[in-house]
């Protein structure tokens, strides 16, 4: 049996990661930020994708998320980058843990529509709301970290190690998830959940669990997400950016918890470089590139990295 390498990897990742933040160049600091932001939210979407659930709806989270950090600023008056990463963190699991009761009553489009039914509610309520912003949003003030002010060059690179360490730590607390008797269900439900009722498994329950981890997690992707850019806006909630999340999620692959960060950061390279070069046209190049995946890579990027290891004595 071939061991697991995947929690060495992620500590070696996290190590080198918090280096690197202190001395990547300025412009790729908010990039690389805004990528591991969307990384953790597919992170979350591994666990529902490998039970055959795409959720057309996980912006509902992530923008819940961006907009609890913004509220806990503007009305809390929190001002602690940690504290409101939890304050985000409470909000969409609870958020999730409530819609996790039907939720997991569906499946397959019935899921996947309700979920984004879900999401574009948020999005009217958002975008009729004038004391949030309306459809402007509203903009977040610069976080503090552990009690000190800094200037904001400064806190970008500490939200930055932030956001590694909590990619870090989302990849490998899933990762444990995925190899426990609850989450090591998923290719069970995706492949025939009646047998694993039989089993005396509740399908609903694991899925439940699931979902609610998924909806935390895009919880945390939206507080980093609102930091980095500070300012939030209901276009956090809309159906493009589900769109956007599902879309990594299939170029980079479920193989592995580690596929979402790699596919995050090449989803943002692409989407910059063809904005910057085709800005008429960046919504069909990125199509093609989809199109290239599903046709050559159906496993994503991941499976590339699984041929490359197998290949090997």
């Amino acid at each position: 049996m071939a061991r697991d390498r995947t929690l060495p990897a992620i500590g070696v990742i996290l190590a080198l990661g918090l280096v690197a933040a202190a001395f990547v160049p300025t412009w790729t600091v908010s990039f690389a930020t805004l990528a591991l932001a969307k990384g953790i939210v597919i992170i979350g979407l591994v666990l529902l994708m490998r039970a055959a659930l795409v959720p057309f709806g996980q912006a509902l989270f992530y923008g819940a998320g961006a907009y609890a950090t913004a509220l806990a600023v503007r009305v809390g008056g929190v001002s602690d980058a940690i504290l409101l990463v939890l304050v985000s963190l409470v909000a969409c699991g609870v958020l999730a843990w409530l819609l996790g009761f039907i939720m997991s009553r569906y499946r397959e489009i019935f899921f996947a529509m309700l979920s984004l039914s879900f999401s574009m509610i948020l999005y009217g309520v958002l975008v009729k709301n004038a004391d949030l912003g309306g459809t402007d949003g509203f903009t977040v003030a610069t976080p503090t970290f552990l009690g000190t002010k800094v200037d904001i060059p400064t806190a970008r690179r500490l939200l930055l190690g932030l956001a590694i360490v909590l990619t870090a730590g989302a990849a490998a607390l899933v990762h444990i998830y995925l190899r426990s008797p609850l989450g090591a269900l998923c290719e069970a439900i995706r492949d025939n959940e009646i047998r694993v009722e039989y089993l005396g498994t509740s399908v609903r329950r694991a899925i439940h669990v699931k979902f609610t981890i998924a909806g935390a997690l895009a919880g945390v992707g939206g507080a980093i997400a609102a930091m980095s850019v500070g300012h939030v806006s209901p276009e956090m909630t809309y159906w493009t950016t589900s769109g956007e999340l599902v879309f990594t999620a299939i170029l980079s692959g479920t193989g592995s918890v580690l596929a979402p960060i790699i596919g995050s950061f090449v989803f943002e390279s692409v989407q910059t470089l063809a904005f910057q070069y085709a800005p008429r046209f960046w919504q069909m190049l990125i199509g093609i590139v989809l199109l290239g995946i599903i046709l050559f890579l159906p496993g994503g990027i991941w499976s590339l990295v699984k041929r490359r290891a197998g290949a090997k004595p």
